[in-house]
């Protein structure tokens, strides 16, 4: 079996999971919506953003809570894997473990990118008109699904219990989404948040999908998708480092 054989296998596996777990994909996309009618309306009808209604203006940041959520609990299925013993058959087969843990990125960043899909296209409901340079959206996508994958993976390679993942995965999803100006601009904080929301490695993500989306970012995108791909390799290094060492 040749490596990207068994890439293609183990991605191929993980696509098929997720199609299945209709309930899984409606799960993960009604959340988000509840953001943005719910929460976005509420303080929409009296919050405006340099005059841009505050429904629209969260929009990229419910975008990237989406694939945040969705790549990092994807780690999970570390876990199932190894309690159902299809890690170990995985194992046996003539495929070196940092194919392996790249099928599962590639997987898990997939289904992050079809969540997504489905919430652009929910997009105009809100008032939001896309221009040719939403396309830019999508490596900003890619690399923050590929990214978060990467942590998701590692934190499953150490962690033997399903409530232990939760904890330890909610313990990080949260600040990474509430520092990252998803909710709020990021010019202007005070100087004790400012340090903290520019560490934040999602706050490019959210900029950039802003500036994709909606015209409008407070860093170049160059220097978005400059920060977000140094993230991302350095997650994926670790990721694969994290692999070798994982007990079956």
């Amino acid at each position: 079996m040749s490596e990207i054989t068994g890439i293609y296998a183990i991605w191929l596996r993980e696509f098929k999971v997720f199609w299945r777990e209709k309930s899984r994909v409606v799960a993960s996309v009604f959340t988000p919506l509840l953001w943005i009618f719910v929460f976005g309306s509420g303080l929409g009808a009296s919050v405006n953003i340099s005059g841009m209604n505050y429904q629209i203006f969260i929009f990229p940041g419910i975008l990237a809570m989406s694939v945040l959520f969705t790549s990092i609990f994807f780690g999970i299925y570390i876990i199932w894997d190894r309690k159902f013993d299809f890690l170990k058959e995985v194992m046996v087969a003539p495929l070196a473990r940092p194919s392996i843990f790249f099928g599962k990125v590639l997987g898990g960043a997939t289904d992050a990118l079809l969540q997504s899909f489905i919430l652009l296209l929910i997009g105009p409901a809100i008032g939001i008109r896309y221009t040719p340079s939403v396309i830019i959206a999508i490596p900003f996508i890619v690399l923050l699904a590929v990214g978060l994958v990467s942590v998701g993976l590692t934190i499953g390679s150490f962690i033997e219990s399903l409530s232990g993942f939760q904890l330890i995965g909610s313990f990080l999803i949260f600040p990474l989404f509430f520092l990252s100006g998803a909710l709020f601009p990021v010019g202007g904080l005070p100087s004790w948040l400012s340090p903290i929301v520019s560490a934040n490695p999602v706050t490019y993500a959210v900029d950039g999908l802003r500036g994709a989306i909606l015209g409008t970012s407070v860093f170049p995108l160059a220097y978005d998708f400059s920060v977000l791909l140094v993230f991302t390799l350095i997650m994926i290094a670790v990721g694969t480092a994290a692999f070798r060492r994982m007990k079956i």
